[in-house]
């Protein structure tokens, strides 16, 4: 009795792969036309500037290009052996850590709540002035802010003197200026970011909660079972997203609401490479600076992924 070798799969050559491209192009011609203005806008705003990064490893000189000398890597030792520099990465990773600690459940939890309303009209109110403060710039919201927390007219600053005895100015203390930052940043996104999770609770199969209650199941056991494992991969795409922002701090509401005497708890690397590129005009060291947080933001999110996958959470990819 023979058995019949089997045959090897013939993997596509490469020709095959963009015969099958094109005949995908002309199908789908039209959907491929509308990718095509985003396609465009990237490769103009995010890939072409990329050309200019080699400016880092240059001694650069903005009005005379041509007299620019190549330095290695002395900008990236400048940047780390820089003792303000330091400073500043420190106070970045203390305000991001803190942000996504306090911030990141607020979403998820307040979009489990609000999934629990039974009540449509007052859910939907409930929705519309919780997004509302996502449409605000930090301009605008700055301005509100400086109003509020004026050390003798402001009505946060009023309450906070009644409720603790004492005459606190939160934009001028250091010890309170970082909290204001976290607690005016998580007001502002809180309810824009309930969306995604909104998305994700709508693809819930309602058989299963009908299922679930016929069980027996009340509605925390079915928040617990059902609900939440919904929700798990997107928590866990957030989460990777969110760490890939470890090194943005929030440059717009610290620019529009820091000062020199909060320099030292409020200066980030943003705030930081603002005043040293653009106003002392070092644009090398500025664009080592921005290097060095696109380097460490890959890194995070690739280790994230990584963690994500082992843990069997999924990931990105």
């Amino acid at each position: 009795m023979t058995t019949a070798s089997a045959k090897p799969v013939k993997k596509p050559s490469e020709r095959g792969k963009f015969a099958k491209f094109g005949r995908d192009l002309l199908r789908d011609k039209w959907l491929y036309l509308l990718l095509l203005p985003g396609l465009v806008m990237l490769i103009i705003f995010k890939y072409i500037p990329m050309i200019d990064l080699r400016i880092a490893f240059m001694d650069y000189k903005p009005f005379k290009p041509e007299t620019s000398t190549w330095v290695g890597f002395a900008h990236f030792q400048d940047l780390f052996t820089r003792p303000a520099f330091l400073k500043v990465l420190k106070n970045t990773l203390v305000i991001s850590i803190s942000k996504m600690i306090f911030g990141f459940p607020l979403p998820i939890i307040l979009a489990l709540l609000m999934n629990e309303m039974r009540n449509l009209l007052y859910k939907k109110i409930s929705q519309t002035l919780l997004y509302l403060p996502h449409f605000i710039s930090w301009v605008i919201m700055g301005g509100l802010l400086m109003t509020f927390l004026d050390p003798d007219t402001g009505v946060i600053t009023s309450i906070i003197t009644k409720l603790t005895g004492q005459h606190i100015t939160v934009l001028l203390d250091k010890g309170a200026f970082v909290p204001m930052l976290i607690i005016s940043d998580i007001y502002k996104g809180v309810g824009w970011g309930t969306i995604i999770y909104f998305a994700a609770l709508s693809g819930v199969d309602p058989q299963l909660y009908e299922a679930a209650a016929i069980d027996g199941a009340r509605r925390f056991r079915q928040l617990i079972h059902i609900t939440i494992p919904a929700i798990l991969p997107t928590v866990v795409i957030m989460l990777i997203l969110n760490c890939n922002n470890i090194l943005n701090a929030g440059f717009d509401q610290i620019f529009m609401l820091y000062s020199p005497s909060v320099y030292d708890v409020a200066d980030i690397i943003d705030t930081y490479v603002y005043r040293i590129g653009i106003i002392k005009s070092d644009y090398s060291f500025s664009t080592a600076a921005g290097i060095f947080k696109s380097v460490v933001a890959m890194i995070m999110m690739l280790s994230v992924n990584f963690a994500a996958k082992k843990a069997g959470g999924g990931g990105l990819w």
